[in-house]
């Protein structure tokens, strides 16, 4: 790790890597191993240089007493990112992780209303919405269309590609369908004109805590989401969503790529606007590595800010202070030692007013009181998640980034948070607590220098959507790039595995010396 030759591992690249460009991938998480990945693949030699103790960022793994806890993201949509991915490198995603399909998509609760399933079975949703208002069937059908053309379009003509200037995003297909798109309206609004029931607009818009935004300040474009869970199908990786990191480290093996784990980066410098040296600490020992080009996996905001000298940084600090940020999560890992029959894999609740919640996010900062939430019970579907009759639960209340967050604040937040769930829900689980840990704001900080500790990096408002999110290129330093949640596409594990798709043939073309 000192700017020596990489050393081939068996069955990987070539010995004579001294020859190769070589590139240092900071962060092991989705950006950071599918990105290394595919510039392994281009014939670079391409090093990991990790934080934490084991890969995945955000999506590590967390296990106690026979439990595993998946830390991060819970849901698996748009299968074909992935299986796409694979296919770049002439193999099968079932090679390296299988995948099951959930007939019960999730169960959603309601303050004042029975609760409702969302099945694998599109009919059985179109007569929830009809039970919800009048024509509700019929309208979702329309919705639902308008949802895969959105998804459709985005997929072939908006998502794959990089964005430099204003005018290569505002272009004549954006300027022709843009109000197809409905890039220039907001969720909210966009929704009501289908749906007045309170209950149909909670299920259509409720993804966009999921995208780090607000119904109100997200583009209605955002409604392909529909497309995605409630017809397109949700799924879940036989293992839990670590099986995906668990198949992207195989990969990179199989590709020569090196990961060095327990590696903090300090600082990234710069000589006359090119990148030089990469200084890190390893177990309390300085190192320092060379590399022809760096791409920066983790938090953005933090190489701005602390890795990066202020003339060097791709934005200022004001810029930080002012992004619309994602929210953080308040998570509550529990080991249960039974199990609880009335949880589907997916439970969702929405209070009535879910505009206070979203409120105490994005305009009062604060501990929101009557929060919805998000509840998980991965062992319904995979048994590595608990042991034989228990469950595994991850509960997670959306809340305001950079709120103070002590032992006190996050133990009472807990254990209201706990009776708010077992009323709501009407289920038991305090008795049955074998594990728990706790997991907000300061964790986010601690473990991935999160910014204000986001969970999920920047919202996607319409100012902060496409050519307008913070860019793959530094300004500043040649020979320094960004992937990523906080780049383009943006928030959530399919837009990461697009975003290394993106930024890797930048990088490979700068090392080849063509840009």
């Amino acid at each position: 790790g000192t700017g020596k030759p990489l050393q081939a591992r068996p069955g990987g690249i070539k010995a004579n890597m001294f020859l190769k460009k070589q590139v240092l991938v900071i962060g092991a998480g989705f950006a950071g191993l599918t990105t290394a990945a595919l510039l392994a693949k281009e014939g670079f030699a391409v090093r990991i240089l990790e934080k934490c103790d084991s890969p995945g960022g955000r999506a590590r793994l967390w296990e106690k007493d026979g439990f595993a806890f998946d830390m991060g993201p819970s849901w698996y949509l748009m299968p074909e990112v992935f299986d796409q991915y694979f296919r770049l490198f002439g193999k099968d995603r079932s090679s390296y992780y299988d995948l099951k399909k959930l007939s019960i998509h999730y169960t959603v609760h309601f303050e004042r209303h029975e609760p409702v399933q969302i099945t694998s079975d599109f009919k059985q949703i179109k007569d929830v919405f009809e039970q919800f208002e009048k024509g509700g069937a019929e309208k979702l059908e329309a919705y639902v269309a308008n949802a895969k053309y959105k998804y459709d379009t985005a997929m072939q003509d908006f998502l794959y590609r990089e964005y430099r200037h204003v005018f290569q995003f505002l272009n004549r297909r954006l300027m022709t369908e843009g109000l197809r798109l409905n890039i220039f309206q907001a969720l909210d609004p966009y929704v009501r004109r289908y749906f007045t029931d309170v209950r149909a607009r909670q299920i259509l818009e409720y993804a966009m805590v999921f995208l780090g935004a607000s119904p109100t300040n997200a583009p209605a474009l955002y409604s392909l989401i529909s497309y995605l869970d409630l017809s397109d199908g949700v799924y879940f990786p036989v293992g839990g969503m670590y099986a995906i990191v668990e198949g992207l480290v195989k990969l990179c093996g199989e590709l020569g790529v090196q990961v060095e784990y327990g590696v903090e980066v300090q600082h990234i410098d710069e000589k006359q606007g090119r990148l030089s040296t990469v200084q890190a600490q390893q177990h309390g020992q300085l190192r320092e590595y060379t590399a022809d080009a760096v791409v920066m996996c983790g938090d953005y905001a933090h190489a701005d800010l602390d890795l990066l000298d202020p003339q060097a940084a791709n934005y200022s600090r004001s810029y930080w202070d002012k992004a619309v940020l994602a929210p953080s999560m308040f998570i509550a890992y529990l080991g249960l030692n039974r199990e609880v029959p009335e949880l589907a894999h997916h439970n969702l609740y929405f209070s009535r007013d879910w505009d206070v919640h979203f409120d105490s996010i994005f305009k009062r900062p604060q501990w929101p009181d009557n929060p919805c939430f998000y509840l998980s019970a991965a062992s319904k579907t995979d048994r590595r998640a608990a042991p034989p009759g228990k469950e595994n639960l991850f509960l997670l209340v959306p809340v305001a980034p950079g709120l103070a967050d002590t032992d006190e604040l996050r133990r009472t937040y807990y254990e209201k948070s706990l009776a708010h769930v077992e009323q709501r829900l009407g289920i038991t689980i305090r008795p049955y607590i074998q594990v728990e840990r706790l997991f907000s704001q300061r964790d986010f900080a601690d473990s991935y220098h999160a910014f204000k500790g986001t969970a999920l990096g920047m919202a996607h408002t319409l100012w902060q959507t496409a050519v307008f999110r913070p860019s793959m290129r530094s300004k500043k330093v040649r020979g320094l790039f960004f992937a990523g949640q906080y780049t383009h596409p943006g928030v959530g594990v399919p837009m990461t595995f697009i975003a290394s798709q993106v930024v890797a043939p930048i990088v490979a073309n700068y090392v080849r010396g063509k840009a």
